[in-house]
């Protein structure tokens, strides 16, 4: 049986299909332009996405780069530490960003509420460490109260491009053949006054023209001694008490040497110590880093 349809609701009937095939339509179209068409922004997008793809492996290998420069440098540290201290460096846990990634890309409230909460605990935790360290060096410190190493340069108003060679095998500027150099080389003019590098005793005066020339040796207890070699004046004598920055002579200038210069050593119960790892507190951190550079780069000792 044919259903009749009144005239109204065959003109809703037209509304109807309109509406579904302008819809359809209108649904198609943005499909179509969506995948064929892109914005301003997307185009951006896409842009930023090819290059951070192409650079991908580049910052892999800088962040490999850096994580090896970052390892050396913490070795250096711990063996500068061990030479200063006599102790193992203290060792913290860092706390990185990588602790708080996710995989998702989507992250909850709570997510950062458990995430701060267990950042704020491990911060506290090392806080805790940190406290515990300074008192074992303390403890330390107290145990050697006369140990502490002489930590300041022997020469005032010193610039890093004054340093010379260091401890090691260097090129010997008279035989012209590696020898074993046990102090830095502190390039100073004829004259310059030179000052004690810690408080303590002198021990040792040697007035001579051969070898390191004229030498002063301070005694600054438990085993740390500095010497300060091919000096013209000596304003000190053996068994005098003197001051940390107390002049005690002059540099000096000799015939067997490459340029005047101060030759600085450190030692400990007899044995030389790189300065250079012990004149950190009297340099800003650039004027340090500058100064390790030079003393390290530098091949030929003056003396």
């Amino acid at each position: 049986m044919k259903t009749k349809y009144s005239r109204w609701q065959l003109a809703l009937l037209g509304v109807l299909r309109f509406l579904v095939v302008t819809v359809s339509m209108s649904i198609v179209f943005y499909i179509v332009f969506a995948l064929v068409f892109s914005t301003e922004e997307e185009r951006r997008l896409q842009k930023e996405n090819r290059l951070y793809r192409s650079r991908y492996a580049q910052m892999q290998d800088k962040e490999k780069l850096i994580g090896d420069v970052v390892q050396g440098l913490l070795v250096k540290d711990d063996a500068i530490y061990q030479e200063l201290f006599e102790t193992q460096a203290p060792a913290l846990d860092a706390l990185t960003a990588a602790d708080l990634i996710a995989e998702s890309d989507s992250l909850s409230e709570n997510f950062y509420l458990n995430a701060a909460a267990s950042a704020s605990g491990r911060t506290l935790l090392m806080a805790g460490q940190v406290d515990e360290n300074f008192a074992a060096i303390f403890r330390a410190l107290e145990e050697r109260r006369d140990s502490i190493p002489p930590l300041s340069l022997p020469l005032k108003d010193m610039s890093y491009v004054q340093t010379g060679a260091s401890v090691g095998l260097k090129q010997n500027p008279l035989y012209k053949r590696p020898m074993q150099h046990e102090g830095l080389d502190l390039i100073a003019p004829q004259g310059a006054p030179v000052y004690a590098a810690a408080g303590g005793t002198v021990s040792r005066v040697v007035r001579t023209r051969q070898g390191l020339g004229n030498t002063l040796e301070i005694d600054h207890g438990n085993g740390y001694t500095t010497r300060y070699c091919l000096l013209a004046d000596m304003n000190v004598s053996r068994g005098m008490r003197v001051r940390r920055g107390q002049k005690i002579g002059t540099v000096g200038l000799s015939s067997t040497i490459a340029a005047s210069h101060l030759h600085f050593e450190i030692r400990f119960r007899g044995a030389p110590r790189d300065p250079v790892h012990y004149l950190f507190a009297s340099l800003s951190p650039e004027e340090y880093a500058h100064m390790v550079y030079m003393a390290s780069a530098t091949s030929q000792s003056l003396d």
